[in-house]
């Protein structure tokens, strides 16, 4: 490999200029005309100062511009830093100055939120993509179409940093993860082999840019010069429309969430719908409860499936591929270890069956921006007889080989705690609650009681709130764990906290079940 992913777009448009390269709500840009727009963004980003490993914030929601601005940006030679328009504004000026933003990229979508998060404070000097009234300079996208095309002169590098995504660290501080051009094209390569990713493609984009599988429509679907369909806010908020929106666009692979798939199986009638152009079903994130599942693969039985895994650091290095479901099988692996990365297994720092998984591969992320700290106990180095140094990246997930050579999630490294001397894995709880047949959504944490005792919670969402009750549960539980496992305290709730990305947020539910 020896490009860098602005050139995705500049080889898409040599062989394919008028293909489709992505769309959202009814409106297309083409590889040729997506090339100019990212040169003209460029040499924007040049003319107001921006120079090579800068970051610019994008802060708008799912557009055909948000592929303009990524591509654009790294195009600089700059660094792309995804802002999410829903969060507090507090976050997001927290993120501006964190990470030295001083250019932002948006649009007037955002007309609402700008002035309370550009303020003469907030570092910001050039807001890009709006006529709001900003104390700093603003440029329209009219302008910004209206410039030149000229590809900027600037030396990249594929080691050079591509874009940081901000996740929330365990000290509620946001930690950046730094991507480099080339572990985003070791990602995409894998991806077009791993899925047969072609021109013929129409990929389906649910996730918002801050979250790290959008990166799979926006540089997969360039590499393999397929078209991508951007999903709009519209669309995710209504389950029933982003179905009919796999149908209307004949979309052929698709990638979320589980949580948007089970909202389209609850709301989107999918049996219902003409889906026989939809050959790969992705999802990623977390558990998928084996009943919705098995529901999915009889509602879609000319797909396969993927469970892809794999923390932000590393982009998807392992996936686990499937058509039907075997009937014994309770819980899904997360497969094989993907081409071109190389895996251990640790346990008290020796290799062992099973342990916390260690990913060495092109994929892995540069590191955390400005955090030495977490850097020393992410990596793991291991000598080689040359003299050389092999870097792995810790993924605090524990890990068991099954016969077939698939890898079982075990649950989290700092999910194991001790209760009354015993030690628990909350995920075996979490994983044992959503077996039960009327259990639609589980989520397992601790809480200290007055007398600073440790003991296990949960909440859960059912099908059946009418007739389904907690010490129904707990009689379920008790048949099925050990009775130090078993929660003191399970809550029903009609619909559990998320994060932005669409995972339960375990933090805000163990922080309600704290002040109850």
């Amino acid at each position: 490999m020896s490009y860098t992913l602005p050139q995705l777009i500049t080889r898409a448009a040599a062989t394919h200029p008028d293909k489709p390269a992505f769309r959202c709500l009814g409106k297309q840009v083409t590889y040729r005309e997506l090339e100019r727009q990212m040169h003209q963004i460029a040499g924007v980003l040049k003319g107001v100062g921006v120079k090579k490993g800068d970051r610019v914030g994008i802060f708008m929601a799912r557009s055909l511009e948000t592929a303009a601005a990524i591509y654009g940006i790294m195009a600089a030679g700059a660094i792309y830093v995804p802002l999410n328009p829903g969060q507090p504004v507090s976050r997001t000026y927290f993120l501006l100055k964190d990470c030295g933003i001083e250019v932002l990229l948006t649009n007037d979508g955002q007309k609402r939120n700008l002035p309370a998060v550009i303020t003469a404070e907030s570092g910001v000097k050039t807001v890009l993509g709006t006529t709001t009234d900003l104390p700093c300079q603003t440029m329209s996208w009219t302008e910004i179409y209206a410039q030149d095309d000229n590809p900027p002169a600037v030396n990249i590098l594929e080691s050079d940093p591509a874009y940081l995504l901000c996740t929330s660290g365990s000290t509620g501080v946001p930690k950046g993860i730094l991507h480099t051009h080339r572990s985003g094209l070791a990602y995409a390569e894998l991806s077009v082999a791993d899925y047969n990713l072609c021109e013929n493609d129409v990929l389906g984009n649910h996730a918002p840019i801050y979250f790290d599988i959008s990166t799979l429509g926006y540089f997969a679907g360039p590499m393999a010069r397929a078209t991508t369909i951007i999903a709009s806010e519209a669309h995710v908020k209504m389950p029933a429309s982003l179905a009919q929106l796999l149908e209307k666009e004949q979309i052929t692979v698709w990638y979320s969430v589980p949580l948007a798939l089970m909202q389209m199986q609850q709301s989107g009638k999918l049996s219902a719908l003409d889906l026989k152009k939809l050959r790969w079903v992705i999802f990623a994130g977390e558990v998928y409860p084996m009943k919705h599942l098995r529901r999915l693969v009889n509602e879609l039985p000319q797909a396969k499936f993927s469970n892809a895994y794999g923390p932000t650091e590393t982009n998807v290095c392992t996936i686990y591929n499937f058509s039907e479901l075997p009937e014994n099988m309770t819980s899904l692996p997360v497969g094989k270890v993907r081409g071109n990365t190389e895996i251990l297994l640790l346990q008290d720092g020796k290799p062992a069956e099973s342990g916390e998984l260690l990913v060495r591969s092109p994929t892995l992320m540069q590191g955390y921006r400005n955090r030495p700290d977490l850097n020393e106990k992410a990596f793991y180095k291991r000598p080689t007889a040359a003299g050389g140094t092999e870097i792995f990246y810790r993924t605090g997930d524990l890990m068991r080989r099954d016969a077939d050579g698939n890898l079982l999630f075990l649950g989290r490294k700092d999910r194991q705690v001790k209760v009354r001397g015993f030690r628990v894995e909350l995920d075996e709880i979490t994983e044992t609650l959503l077996r039960h047949p009327q259990v639609t959504a589980a989520a397992v944490y601790t809480r200290t009681t007055a007398d600073e005792n440790t003991e296990i919670a949960a909440t859960v969402t059912t099908s059946d709130p009418e007739n389904l009750t907690e010490a129904d549960l707990i009689l379920y539980l008790k048949k099925e764990l050990p009775p130090y496992a078993v929660p003191a305290n399970i809550r029903f709730v009609k619909e559990m906290p998320r994060t932005a990305t669409g995972k339960i947020d375990l933090k805000a539910l163990q922080n309600r079940m704290q002040t109850a």
